[in-house]
């Protein structure tokens, strides 16, 4: 196992290009300054300059856009099979390099290692199942008539934007690129301003796989500048976000013009209900994990509890003794649970709603309070004794921190859980069969877990609805989004057509 100054060695190693050269766009194969400058970004363990990063622009983003529809053509007409062959040698490369992006993206982001090991292999498997996917995405129907043979199939839509943001940002980008690339369509990426890093490895690893140059364009900036600008571009078809919910609504405006078809990954606060008779300890476990993990940072964590009054006591309880033996500390520590937040605006963000829910009349039973102050550490949070009305559970806070409310009976417990604007996921405890089935039908959210935690199936469809979203990803469902339905029929014999003007 590594050690913590096993980690910091081999991170100064893979800085030294970044701090020689910067971050530099990336456009049509070539290394491309920003015309805007350059701006810092710095990490938020110690507030330290990592390096300078190219500046995009609506000028970098038109010869982003103009190389990715140039390189269409030859990269929708290849054979699906050499696509396949590429995709998946970009896979190995994430894979050669999992240390590299891990070390990078904890550096960039304050995420812990003991997570971020992980995550880049979940890139490498979201370009392995989608490579795979390759051959049979154009598949369609053969729907026959009395007259004629339809028959359906799919084409890839053209160049294609995607927006990711700072949260786990290797692995969300491989969710939208990879199967965007699966489906013949070329990129431009922009990566959230808070952590260029891994983007830019990604398209390196792209390119050292074979992938030709323009299909995958990566150009750094600003949601008011470059963002604005690839959602406003005339080559550009359609646009694949993950962030806020007011940035979703902003990307749904800015693309009206061109008529952008837009997927859209929106916020979340979603609710865990724990019933009475549920297997408390698994609950408890997962309960934790599914807010306190990623550092919270994370648009799918439970950071609501709905713990049912009989038992609401003893499991608040004993929470409270979990959650402050979590270990907070530098995330390249292989034994840190919780790193830093990303940034000093979001700190602030986030340690601001200490006073709301003391405001509220909520107890802050657990945290509430800074860590370390050389980085934008947090200490894991429990507000108790709240209500369903508080700031504290309508916001999304988008930290470790966690809002317990009771509830008495099942009817109140769906009451609580779907009044709020989001409906992204949901997590039900209950041994009951009958409850289950029963309650998830009326659950108002996208995905819901019951007696888990969120285990992703890349096959399954991921998306909310309400304020949380609009479309789905994985499996078929990230096909419809990148490509068209093509109907054609043939006629079978000489039906009768209907004259006009005949004599």
């Amino acid at each position: 196992m590594t050690t913590l100054d096993d980690n910091l060695k081999a991170l100064e190693r893979h800085l030294e290009h970044f701090r020689a050269s910067g971050v530099l766009n990336r456009i049509a194969g070539k290394d491309v300054p920003g015309a805007g400058g350059v701006f810092t970004n710095t990490s938020p363990v110690d507030k330290s300059l990592i390096c300078e990063v190219a500046h995009g622009t609506t000028e970098d983003i038109d010869a982003a856009a103009t190389a990715a529809s140039k390189a269409f053509g030859a990269w929708r007409d290849m054979l699906a099979v050499e696509r396949r062959k590429i995709l998946i040698k970009v896979a190995e490369g994430i894979e050669a390099r999992a240390t590299e992006i891990a070390l990078c993206e904890c550096w960039d982001t304050g995420q812990a290692f003991k997570f971020m090991s992980k995550a880049a292999l979940r890139g490498a498997e979201n370009f392995r199942y989608f490579a795979d996917q390759v051959v049979q995405a154009r598949d369609g129907l053969h729907l026959k008539s009395p007259t004629l043979m339809n028959v359906t199939s799919r084409v890839p839509m053209g160049p294609i934007g995607v927006i990711t943001p700072w949260n786990t940002p290797f692995m969300l980008s491989t969710w939208k690129i990879a199967p965007a690339l699966a489906a013949g369509c070329t990129v431009v990426h922009k990566p959230a301003e808070a952590s260029p890093l891994t983007a830019r490895l990604l398209v390196e690893i792209a390119e050292e796989a074979g992938l030709p140059p323009g299909v995958l364009n990566t150009v750094n900036g600003f949601g008011e500048g470059a963002g604005k600008a690839l959602c406003e571009h005339s080559l550009i078809k359609a646009i694949a976000f993950v962030g806020e919910s007011r940035t979703g609504s902003l990307i749904t405006k800015q693309g009206a013009d061109t008529l952008k078809r837009n997927h859209l990954e929106l916020g979340g606060k979603n609710p865990v209900i724990v019933f009475d008779d549920a297997d408390l300890e698994r609950a408890l476990d997962a309960v934790i994990f599914m807010i306190y993990s990623i550092n919270g940072e994370r648009c799918t964590s439970s950071s609501r509890l709905l713990i049912q009054d009989s038992v609401r006591e003893e499991f608040e309880a004993r929470l409270v003794g979990r959650i402050n033996r979590i270990r907070v500390g530098h995330p390249l520590d292989p034994k840190t649970e919780i790193g830093p937040l990303i940034s000093e605006e979001h700190f602030n963000k986030v340690t601001s709603y200490f006073d709301i829910a003391k405001t509220d009349g909520a107890t802050i039973a657990a945290g509430g309070a800074a860590g370390d102050p050389s980085g934008y550490f947090v200490k894991p949070t429990l507000f108790t004794h709240a209500d369903n009305r508080m700031r504290i559970a309508q916001e999304e806070i988008f930290g470790p921190v966690l809002t317990s409310i009771a509830f008495s009976s099942e009817a109140e417990a769906l009451e609580i859980a779907n009044d709020i604007p989001y409906g992204l996921t949901a997590y039900l405890w209950t041994n009951d069969l009958t409850r289950a089935l029963q309650f998830t039908d009326k659950l108002e959210a996208g995905m819901i877990w019951v007696n888990s935690e969120n285990v992703r199936h890349l096959p399954t469809p991921f998306g909310g609805v309400k304020a949380s979203g609009i479309g789905r990803d994985g499996g078929d469902w990230s096909f419809e989004f990148y490509m068209e339905q093509k109907h054609v029929g043939f006629a079978t014999g000489s039906h009768k057509i209907t004259r006009l003007g005949a004599s």
